[in-house]
């Protein structure tokens, strides 16, 4: 596959401002997230009482508690980024023209933020933080998680596309892995996001009880299911070797070791948070790889998996 990521002189200057500001959104809202980990593993889901989108009913809490400081904090960082969101929308219309591919990921985008917001609201409403256990709760926090994932692709589709590439050669036979490890790559994070709740719910002493726990038919069913998560990791480690030989085969020797250097990076860290039996840091530091991996994925995919809003956007 032999492709260029080199944007097209035609369109650079005219969206070379709000390609930046694309950057940036996706960056901060990075932050957001990692932010809301430190809500979950703090246990300070629950910081600003049954309320939202007010904490404990108030616009400002008066004399908070450290639960609903950091609950409040990512409200907070939540309402900066929705503005953040707005932005970029308006500034994709303003300077690209119509039917311009951009323009439809950044509306994407921003359909994706509400709905990341209604989930949000759906755990704090629905009293699914804190120490809540229940098959409820992991549904909803794997498809917030999931709500996450695209969210954060439909960003990087807007970033990449308002600094356009152009396509050297026919790069579908990169199709195939690539949909493979996108798709393992959701299962892992949203099975993910399950295991690192077991984890902040029902601690364990030691690895080998963290092992026994997994397996005992005693053990509350959200650690029996733990072990999808390195399961669905090892699909996503296959994908990815797939994914970096069909790369390499088609000249784009680049693609592949960022692909490779980022899967290695975050196996290392899975191994670490085993072994650590998951403190709050290396979680953090898990979830920031993982978004990196994503992020990563995607923007190499819309050249191959989006050819026509690629050349589109590189000659409009």
């Amino acid at each position: 596959m032999a492709t260029s990521l080199a944007p097209s002189p035609a369109t650079t200057r005219s969206t070379r401002g709000v390609a930046a500001w694309a950057w940036a959104t996706l960056a901060f809202f990075v932050f957001v997230v990692l932010e809301g980990a430190i809500v979950r593993i703090t246990g300070s889901g629950a910081g600003c009482g049954d309320h939202w989108p007010l904490c404990n009913g108030e616009v400002l809490p008066h004399h908070p508690r450290l639960a609903t400081v950091i609950g409040f904090a990512h409200r907070s960082l939540t309402g900066l980024s929705t503005a953040m969101f707005a932005l970029l929308i308006g500034w994709t219309f303003r300077d690209t023209r119509r039917g311009h591919p951009a323009r439809r990921a950044a509306v994407v985008a921003g359909v994706l933020l509400l709905t990341e917001a209604a989930l949000g609201a759906v755990l704090v409403l629905g009293h699914y933080v804190e120490k809540n256990a229940s098959a409820a709760r992991v549904l909803v926090q794997g498809v917030h998680f999931t709500n996450t994932l695209l969210l954060l692709a439909a960003t990087t589709v807007t970033a990449v596309l308002l600094r356009p590439v152009r396509i050297a050669g026919e790069a579908r036979q990169a199709a195939a892995p690539l949909w493979l490890a996108l798709i393992a790559t959701v299962v892992t994070g949203a099975t993910g996001s399950v295991a690192a709740l077991a984890d902040t719910i029902y601690p364990s002493p030691s690895l080998s009880a963290a092992i026994a726990a997994d397996f005992a038919r005693s053990s509350p069913l959200l650690i029996r299911m733990r072990w999808i998560h390195p399961a669905a990791s090892v699909l996503l480690v296959l994908a990815c070797l797939w994914l970096t030989l069909t790369f390499a085969r088609r000249g784009q020797q680049a693609g592949s070791r960022l692909i490779l250097v980022n899967l290695l990076v975050q196996l290392v860290i899975g191994v670490v948070n085993v072994l650590l039996l998951a403190p709050a840091w290396i979680q953090v530091l898990h979830l920031l790889g993982a978004d990196v991996f994503w992020i990563t994925l995607v923007a190499l995919a819309v050249p191959v998996l989006l050819p026509r809003s690629a050349e589109y956007a590189a000659h409009p």
